[in-house]
């Protein structure tokens, strides 16, 4: 009698579990499905695009340059590259999007947008609309699954277009600096519209504005206080091979990254990269550190 009523027991707990199971799934779904209607397309417009360059170059761009340095790499690899393309980089900071935006040739950065984790910036109206003028963000979901049960409508739909998208791969910024696992979301897109993945390295923004913080800061060398070098590296334009699984084509951006950390092999560099200092700085001497 005793082992009826615990195998009753057992089968009553497996019940209630996929129960739970099946509602948190379905919660998730609604998540991923309200995602695409938090974007908002105006801020793609010509006035907001206008509004949003004379914001980057004529207030943002004087004001990061009061505290970081900058160094760009690579920026060769627009000559031969046609958009839309799908941009990844590391995140350590909350300047890494201005400081990428900033570093994009014109005609690319009026036509990105940028993947924006809705649980953070679109809780509130005020707030989504404010990073979406600034930065062009889009909605994306941080969960699993994010690119699945029309979650993701908008960003095919932009792609369609023939916007450019950058995402962060990693989901959030690294906390200590080390660079965390890259999700497969990107290389999803980039098959579905044949389009090439361009990464990013972002070196030296976190010294800048570390998490934690809502505002960059200097940095304090004796009595003084200098500006904190930054290096922002474009690789070459990686492709989905013909057969090839979504998590082998990450492997290859992944690898990239690692060759671009200091003492890296740098194999993803260009031979004899140029590189373009800010206008009126020297080069800094190395690449701040992540």
């Amino acid at each position: 009698m005793a082992e009826k009523r615990a195998a009753q027991l057992r089968m009553r707990e497996a019940a209630q579990e996929r129960v739970r199971q099946t509602a948190q799934a379905a919660r998730e779904r609604g998540r991923e499905i309200r995602c695409a209607t938090l974007d908002m397309p105006w801020a793609r417009c010509a006035p907001a695009r206008l509004a949003r360059e004379t914001i980057l170059s004529g207030v943002l761009g004087p004001m990061m340059a009061w505290y970081v340095r900058r160094r760009l790499e690579g920026r060769e690899v627009f000559d031969g590259v046609r958009p839309p393309v799908i941009f990844v980089a590391n995140h350590s900071s909350h300047m890494d999007t201005p400081a990428i935006l900033r570093a994009l040739p014109r005609r690319w950065r009026q036509r990105t947008a940028v993947a924006a984790a809705a649980d953070y910036f679109y809780r509130k109206r005020w707030v989504a609309a404010g990073v979406s003028l600034l930065f062009s963000t889009v909605p994306i979901s941080r969960r699993g699954g994010g690119m699945e049960n029309g979650s993701a409508d908008h960003l095919h739909r932009l792609l369609g277009n023939r916007w450019n998208l950058l995402l962060y791969p990693e989901g959030t910024r690294s906390r200590d600096g080390s660079r965390g696992k890259l999700h497969s979301g990107a290389a999803v897109l980039a098959a579905a519209h044949d389009v090439a993945i361009m990464p990013i390295y972002v070196a030296g923004t976190r010294e800048a504005m570390p998490p934690g913080r809502s505002w960059p800061k200097r940095k304090r060398v004796g009595l003084a206080l200098r500006r904190h070098p930054i290096c922002l590296r474009f690789g070459p334009p990686i492709r989905a091979l013909p057969g090839e699984h979504r998590n082998e084509t990450m492997a290859r951006v992944q690898a990239w990254f690692d060759a671009q950390e200091p003492g890296g092999a740098r194999s993803g560099k260009p031979s004899s990269p140029r590189t373009t200092p800010d206008a009126g700085e020297r080069p800094m001497a190395a690449v701040g550190s992540r």
